[in-house]
């Protein structure tokens, strides 16, 4: 029979997958649909904003003790700062293995990387392809364009650069250097800079546009299956420094993440499959024995020693909700912290620095990261959960997605194993 069964292809999942699969377990991934991964911005964000205050952090390893103890139900009260630290110092060692390497600040700071907005975004663990746009660098930044490709402004994002006393300027190169369509967007783009041909005259074009000492931010369009070979072609053809400046979604530097880390599971004999919605389950007694798919005809049995819960929180479609005020964890109907009252779901100012408390609420866990029922004891013996799905934080609002799931994901493994 197989070893785990997890349901949800986000971070959470695919991070435990890598961690079951390298301890010699059995592993199948299912998921309804693509995880995260496909709409943020390829980076690793662990704190960016505290939990307690929305105050920005430095460094987020320095406030661990003060979130754990003014937030005992955050994942990271729960980890602890050892197990988070060594769940990703585990993602740097694969990155590098999938040939995408992640860095981050040698002192363990948050790194300051531009959005798509030109507004500074704390992020902990980037790509190569994004660590030249760091802005403690006091080099002056261009920022290139492409006339006609949507969701990617340069004068906004220079412009708010400037604002914050950053030097930047903005400027624009016909798209016909990368493709002669009138219909394209950023994955598209991304596919076609894998041509020589195309490299050599985007290469061209920006050694004639920059000036001596700036460094240039390009849309994250350098190449998807083939993106070292990219960014590396184009840094020596353009003679400067080139970062990526993530688009809005769909976003191609998560994309290429997570095409790099499914191929890596399959080739430890991981299976993915994307398509597959759970629609019931069956327990015998407090262990579930399967849990089905939908298909065309009848539904589809799976059938594992373990379940690990990583389908996201009420963004994600892990929780749902109604009209009347019902909110519940979508699969397995296990008890959220979630507010039962509709009226209690949102306070009244819509950017409330304390955020909105449906989406604190998620599923409540001991530490081996099993669900608890309301006395304390797991809900199912083989059932455990991790990423979004989880209660006591907002990781959007904190910027802590990645590194809750990355690391949740991994220590769902450990207590598994320490089960046994």
């Amino acid at each position: 029979m197989l070893d785990l069964l997890i349901i949800g292809a986000g971070m959470a999942g695919l991070s435990a997958a890598y961690q079951a699969a390298k301890a010699g377990m059995s592993v199948h991934v299912i998921a309804k649909g693509q995880g995260v991964t496909h709409w943020h911005a390829g980076t690793i964000d662990v704190l960016g904003y505290s939990p307690i205050d929305r105050a920005p952090v430095d460094a987020p390893f320095a406030i661990l003790d003060a979130v754990a103890a003014a937030c005992p139900d955050h994942a990271y009260a729960i980890l602890g700062g050892d197990r988070l630290r060594s769940s990703l110092d585990s993602f740097v060692h694969l990155s590098a293995e999938i040939g995408l390497p992640y860095h981050g600040a040698q002192d363990g700071a948050n790194l300051l990387l531009p959005s798509p907005a030109g507004a500074a975004r704390p992020v902990f663990l980037a790509p190569e392809a994004q660590l030249a746009g760091r802005l403690d660098s006091e080099q002056p930044m261009v920022i290139v364009g492409f006339e006609r490709l949507r969701d990617f402004y340069p004068k906004l994002i220079a412009e708010n650069l400037r604002k914050q006393g950053y030097t930047a300027r903005s400027a624009f190169l016909p798209t016909s250097l990368i493709t002669r369509r009138q219909d394209f967007n950023n994955v598209w783009l991304a596919e076609f800079t894998q041509d020589d041909v195309v490299l050599a005259q985007l290469g061209e074009a920006l050694r004639g546009l920059v000036q001596p000492g700036e460094r240039i931010g390009l849309p994250a369009i350098l190449g998807m299956n083939e993106h070292n070979r990219v960014y590396t072609q184009l840094r020596q053809a353009a003679g400067a420094p080139i970062f990526e400046i993530p688009t809005l979604p769909p976003s191609v530097p998560g994309i290429r993440l997570y095409t790099a880390l499914r191929q890596k599971l399959i080739s430890l004999g991981v299976r993915v499959d994307i398509g597959m919605e759970v629609i019931n389950f069956h327990a015998d007694g407090e262990r579930i024995t399967w849990v089905e798919t939908a298909t065309s005809a009848r539904p589809l049995k799976h059938r594992a020693q373990r379940f690990l819960l990583a389908t996201g929180g009420i963004l994600g479609g892990g929780i749902d909700s109604d009209h009347n005020g019902r909110v519940w964890e979508t699969i397995f109907g296990l008890p959220i912290t979630s507010p039962q009252d509709r009226a209690t779901w949102f306070r009244p100012h819509f950017l409330d620095k304390t955020g909105q408390p449906v989406f604190r609420g998620g599923v409540p866990t001991a530490g081996d990261l099993r669900p608890l029922r309301g006395d304390g004891r797991p809900f199912f013996q083989n059932l455990w959960a991790a990423g979004g799905i989880l209660a006591g934080a907002d990781p959007i609002l904190e910027r802590s997605l990645e590194g809750i799931a990355i690391a949740t994901g991994m220590a769902a493994v450990e207590g598994m194993m320490n089960e046994e």
